[in-house]
Order: structure tokens, then C-alpha cells, then sequence
């Protein structure tokens, strides 16, 4: 997918050089077509076979590479295609005189492919510009010395230097204490991040505002860049249903075609012989037949289908979302059941203090004993304690004799004080009494007593994302109303969750095979078709058997990015209505193409088979739809979604 010249001005000016040496042939043949028809008109085809001559250098000048074409197909068996059906056409309209019409053919043939290939080029361009981005060096400090280096010869764990306006060559962990990054190559979104100390960087991230330090933590070819290239790779090869069809319908289209139109000449001439009243005229009946063969070319089909899936990858691609191919284009728009896992999905997986409750003389107080406590743990519940305690500036207590006791809490000895901190089964343990009303609270409850008096509690929540209520609202306006939450997470938790988004049916205290029973069952009903989104390891079960599997790529885990079906590269789960908006326009757009192409094909051919169409109306029918179907199907790459 990259370019192999050392600048990309250079590649450019020689990808425009080989645009121009393909179009100069159809350049030519077209103003000799123009100039012929001008001499016939002023009579000035004065010599014998002059006029075929004139035309048949025109016609080989734009029609050779579809000859030849047409040639290797045969030679490989395969007789029933569309260079043999442009062939044979418009021979035989040189056959019978008509010179003009079977240039014209051959050249506007020609010229659709060329927008053909114009527009599968820039499609393939905006997903290539889009996602590789791969740097060719990397900064990487050996021996208190930076080395520029290539990134596949970096080893994890060694530190790499981006200066700003770089792109990130490896994923890592950050090592300064933060900085901004533009996210857009992985994301789609324009807005910077940013990222603080010990949480992951990706490759592809753009260092915006300072010189940054990272500690790899995959091989290059392991980067979630390099993934997402090869995802995107992939996802070309894996076909909609649709495409498939159109393939096989084309395979045997096209001799059916054939074999009509040795008919339209056969049956008119069988026909005359048992009745001698009846003007058989060989040369007409062959043109209703050659104008027949250039309608039903399958071009306006077998081109703008696959483009229109291609276009709504990159279209996709370019919103942060990875479709892992056209079928997942095809199966998100027969979505009606969307299941969201709870922690990373809905929520930002992060505890964060809500409220602290103190009985003692303050609240910095009740946090210096809490804080002291939890200071040696690594629990996320301890890190957000001692996150909120670092912005309150509490000092710590020097701690001695700490017992965990599990599934309750800590004791330690703090400055002389014996002090418990845990949940309140702990303090039931004890035998210490608190409040009642605290058993009933929803949230993550974090108490404390001091030398066995109860002192208070802190309250912690993992926050739902900016977006989560967005992601609902959306998805019930694309008619989507059976949204489900499920969560391994008490159930108080999780209906709390759920009042808040708007999403009634939440379930908690699943462990993963909770989660893969309920999808079972939700399955047993052949009318849901379920999509479920997800990101940690234990969702790799039910994100593989759903119809759908939506994995949050951002910091999601690898078996679940594996598994899934579409992978949301920024985490925001309000893009799982945007994957589906982007679905229903591509197959929205795929199906007026193939309306289009056999609505205009079928009149087109009942006129010819008639002899009211000509071999202009032919061209039309073949060519001008064919291009029609590609504007359309392009129309996509340039939408908002």
C-alpha cells in the first residue's frame, strides 16, 4: 500500500505521467472519430476502403487493450466476458459498414473504464492516505545517544524520542507527564488528546506541542497501526453477499446474452423460410443483434457494486471505524438488538472519587488515613484514591503491619493508629458500627474506621463516557429499540447505568458465560439480529457469536479486537450508529445502482431487439449508465456522516 520512491513529489509527478500516456490513445481516437465523421459528412472519403482505413486506425488506437483483453480470456477458456462482448459488437458493426458507431462504441467503452479506473484509484488513495502512516525512521536513545534508526530493527522496552509535528513510529507507554496529540489517522477525530504518564501512545498519534518520550511496547509489526493496515487489507478480499451474486449472475448473464443474440438473427431468418411474404434482411436483423450484445455488457454492475463496498470501508475508515469487510457493510444494516458490555464500552473503565463522608475534624484527614492505607496497592480502585489524594496535596502516614484480608479489605498501623479500610463487610467483621443506608448505596463504597471507630467513607464510580447518552439516543432514532447492558458488575451498578442512558433492560453479575447464555438467548428468537459491543478479553466469546461483533479499538484488548467483525478505533460507543448510517447508505446506494443499470439495460434491449435503438442508444445503455453507477457509487467517500 505505500509508495516505494524516496519522495512522494516524485511519485505523484510519475503517477500523473502514466494517467497521461493512458489517456492519450482515447485522446486521439476520439478527435479522429470527430474529424472522420466531419469528412464523410463534406463527402471527402473519396478513395476506396479510405474511410474504413481512417476508422479502423481509430478504432484499433482506442480498442486494442480491450482486444487483447478480450484475446487473453479466451485463451484461459473463459469466452463469455465483457471484452468479447465489445469485441464481437463492434466488429460486426464494421462488418456491415457501420464504422462510426463501432469506433464510438469501443471508444466510449474506453473512456468509462478510464473513470472506472480514476475512481477505484482515488478510493484506494483516500483509504491509503488515511491509514498509512507509517514512519520510515524511528529516534530511538542507546547509550544516552539518540540513533535514527528503521522502527523494525527497535526492540520493546527501549525509549523513543518524537519531536513535535512527528508521527508516532511504535506503540508504547509515555514516559513525560503529558502532552497533546493529534489522533486523527487512527480515529478520525480532529480534536487533539491528551495523554499523561503510564498510558499508552499508538503509532500513527502526531506529537503536537512538545518533544515526547516512550518506552515501546510492541514490535513494529505488532503496532495497532500495523493491525489496522492489515484489517483494512483483508477487509477488500471479504465480499457482500451482493457482490457475490453479482459475479456468479454475470457468469451466466453473459452467455445467456450471447445465445439471444445469435437468436434475434436466427429465429427472423428461420422464420422467413416458412414464410416467403416476410422481408428478411440479414444486415438489419445482424445490427438489432450487435446493438443487443453492446447493451447487455454487465459493466455499470460488475464495477460499481464493489466500488460502492470500497467506498463505504473508506468512508467508514475515515470516521474511525474498521469494517473488517463488505459483508459486515451488508450485516450491520439488518441490525435490530444492540448488547453493550458496561466497563470500557459505556463507561471510561476509570474509577474516579465522587463524594467523600468524614466524622472526624475533616475530610483531608479521612483521606490521609484511607490513602496511607491503600499506598502500597495497585487495585484501580486504590490508584483513583491516590490520584484524588495527589490533587488534594495530602501528605502520607508512614505504614506498618498491613494485612489484606481478602474479599474485605486492609488493617494497617498507621502512625500508631489501627486502622481498617475496605468495604463495610469489614467493618462487620469487626464488629464496628457504621450506618445502616450505606449497605443500600449503588456506587463503589470505600470505608474507613479508626482504632475501631468508624471515621467515613469515600464513593467512587466508574463515569460514563461523554458520549454514552449520544449512543442511545442515536440508535433509537434509527429505529433500534431493543438495547441491552450487560455487566459483570452488581446489579445496582448496572441499573443505576442504565436510568441514567435510557436503556431499561441492564443485567449485571454476569461472568463471561452469564453473557454468552443471554446472547444464546436472545438468539433463540430468529427475528433479532444481534450486535454486540465490547472490548476486554472475556467479550471475545459473545462478540464472536453475535451477528455483529463491535469491538472499542482504542484501548480494547487483542482478543477482542481479533474476534470482532468492526472495530471503533476511537472508543466512543456513539459510533456504533454512525457504522450503521454508513451500512444503510452504502447498501442504499448499491441497490439504486443495480436498479438503475437493469431498469435503463432492459428498455434499452427490448428497443434494440425491435430495431428502434440504435447502437448510440447502445452506448448509453452500457457506458453512460456504467458511469453514472460509478458517480454514484463514489458519492459516498464524499458524505458526512
Amino acid at each position: 500500500m505505500g509508495c516505494n520512491c524516496n519522495h512522494h513529489s516524485g511519485c505523484h509527478i510519475q503517477e500523473e505521467k502514466k494517467k497521461k500516456s493512458k489517456n492519450l490513445p482515447v485522446i486521439i481516437s476520439l478527435i479522429m472519430l470527430g474529424t472522420g465523421m466531419g469528412m464523410n459528412h463534406f463527402g471527402w472519403f473519396t478513395l476506396p476502403g479510405s474511410a474504413l482505413v481512417w476508422y479502423a486506425i481509430a478504432y484499433l488506437i482506442a480498442g486494442w487493450p480491450v482486444l487483447r483483453e478480450a484475446f487473453e480470456q479466451l485463451r484461459q477458456g473463459d469466452f463469455f466476458n465483457e471484452f468479447m462482448l465489445m469485441g464481437i459488437a463492434t466488429i460486426g458493426a464494421f462488418c456491415i459498414g457501420e464504422y462510426p458507431e463501432g469506433v464510438a462504441v469501443m471508444l466510449f467503452y474506453s473512456i468509462g473504464e478510464a473513470f472506472q479506473d480514476r475512481a477505484v484509484g482515488n478510493a484506494q488513495r483516500n483509504i491509503k492516505a488515511l491509514l498509512d502512516v507509517r514512519p520510515e525512521t524511528a529516534t530511538v536513545i542507546r547509550n544516552g545517544q539518540p540513533e535514527t534508526v528503521h522502527p523494525e530493527t527497535v526492540n520493546v522496552n527501549e525509549l523513543i524520542e518524537i519531536k513535535a509535528g512527528e508521527r508516532v513510529p511504535l506503540d508504547g507507554t509515555m514516559q513525560n507527564e503529558q502532552a497533546s496529540f493529534n489522533t486523527a489517522a487512527l480515529t478520525g477525530e480532529s480534536r487533539p488528546r491528551t495523554i499523561r504518564k503510564g498510558e499508552p501512545v499508538l503509532a500513527g498519534m502526531i506529537a503536537t506541542d512538545r518533544v515526547i518520550q516512550l518506552i515501546v511496547s510492541k514490535p513494529y509489526n505488532e503496532s495497532t497501526l500495523a493491525r489496522i493496515l492489515v484489517m483494512v487489507q483483508e477487509a477488500n478480499e471479504r465480499k457482500a453477499p451482493v457482490e457475490l451474486f453479482i459475479r456468479k449472475f454475470a457468469r451466466i448473464y453473459t452467455p445467456i446474452v450471447t445465445g439471444l443474440a445469435v437468436l434475434i438473427v436466427l429465429i427472423p431468418f428461420l422464420y422467413s423460410l416458412g414464410m416467403p411474404a416476410f422481408d428478411y434482411i440479414f444486415r438489419d436483423w445482424l445490427y438489432r443483434s450487435l446493438v443487443f450484445l453492446v447493451i447487455s455488457c454487465p459493466c455499470a454492475l460488475v464495477v460499481s457494486i464493489p466500488l460502492g463496498y470500497f467506498g463505504g470501508i473508506g468512508a467508514a475508515s475515515r470516521a474511525g471505524i474498521l469494517f473488517k469487510g463488505g459483508n459486515y457493510l451488508d450485516a450491520i444494516t439488518q441490525i435490530n438488538t444492540v448488547v453493550f458490555d458496561k466497563t470500557g464500552t459505556l463507561t471510561k473503565g476509570v474509577f474516579e472519587v465522587q463524594h467523600v463522608e468524614s466524622v472526624l475534624s475533616t475530610q483531608e484527614e479521612l483521606l490521609r488515613y484511607i490513602v496511607s492505607a491503600e499506598q502500597q496497592s495497585t487495585h484501580p480502585i486504590a490508584r483513583a484514591i491516590s490520584e484524588y489524594a495527589d490533587k488534594k496535596e495530602i501528605p502520607l502516614l508512614p505504614s506498618s503491619a498491613t494485612t489484606e484480608i481478602p474479599g474485605h479489605g486492609l488493617e494497617v498501623y498507621l502512625d500508631g493508629h489501627k486502622v481498617l479500610v475496605g468495604n463495610p463487610r469489614l467493618l462487620s467483621r469487626y464488629q464496628i458500627a457504621y450506618p445502616m443506608e450505606l449497605n443500600a448505596i449503588a456506587d463503589t463504597i470505600v470505608v474507613c474506621a479508626v482504632d475501631g471507630v468508624y471515621a467515613g467513607y469515600l464513593l467512587l464510580s466508574d463515569t460514563p463516557k461523554e458520549d454514552a447518552i449520544t449512543a442511545v439516543k442515536e440508535l433509537k432514532t434509527l429505529n433500534i429499540d431493543n438495547i441491552q447492558i450487560l455487566s459483570g458488575d452488581k446489579q445496582a451498578i448496572v441499573s443505576k447505568l442504565g436510568t441514567e442512558l435510557g436503556i431499561s433492560q441492564a443485567y449485571g453479575d454476569l461472568l463471561p458465560e452469564g453473557k454468552v447464555a443471554h446472547i444464546e438467548a436472545l438468539k433463540t428468537n430468529p427475528s433479532n439480529r444481534i450486535a454486540f459491543v465490547g472490548d476486554g478479553i472475556n467479550d471475545a466469546p459473545v462478540l464472536a457469536m453475535s451477528n455483529v461483533g463491535i469491538a472499542m479499538g482504542g484501548l480494547g484488548s487483542d482478543a477482542a479486537i481479533e474476534t470482532a467483525d468492526i472495530v471503533i478505533q476511537n472508543d466512543q460507543p456513539a459510533k456504533v450508529a454512525t457504522a450503521i448510517r454508513i451500512g444503510r447508505a452504502t447498501r442504499r446506494i448499491v441497490w439504486e445502482n443495480i436498479i438503475l443499470a437493469f431498469g435503463v439495460k432492459f428498455a434499452v434491449l427490448l428497443l434494440g431487439a425491435i430495431g428502434i435503438a440504435t447502437m448510440w442508444e447502445a452506448v448509453f445503455a452500457d457506458v453512460g449508465v456504467a458511469l453514472i453507477a460509478i458517480l454514484n457509487a463514489i458519492r459516498i467517500q464524499k458524505k458526512k456522516f
